[in-house]
């Protein structure tokens, strides 16, 4: 069983490709959660394991998303999760700010 942490360590792999920078130094996961949930068509099957990821962009309508969600269902593939098996809720709420980020991802931005 995945935890977390594995989830937000492969995230970590995640950049962003304007910036640089991980996702995850970014701030913009704000929620991993995890689930599990039986097969619809195999009731009597062990539980699989599914993500929600809640994450925003540093700007509405960042042209880049989509490189962004192909990166983060690649690097989930890794680590034992399907694409079929990992949900990414986009909002704007609460809004992005750069107090999100890590100490490291101001280091690099020379914030």
């Amino acid at each position: 069983m995945l935890t977390q942490e594995q989830i937000r360590t492969a995230l970590c792999n995640v950049i962003d490709p304007e910036l640089g920078i991980s996702i995850v130094d970014l701030g913009l996961v704000y929620e991993i959660n995890l689930e599990s949930k039986t097969p619809a068509d195999n009731p009597a099957s062990e539980p699989e394991q599914h993500v929600h990821l809640v994450m925003t962009l540093t700007t509405i309508g960042c042209p880049l998303y989509g490189v962004i969600e192909t990166d983060i269902r690649t690097e989930l593939l890794k680590i034992g999760l399907p694409p079929e098996r990992v949900e990414i809720e986009l909002v704007f709420e609460p809004p992005w700010s750069m107090e999100r980020m890590s100490e490291s991802a101001r280091a690099m931005l020379g914030i």
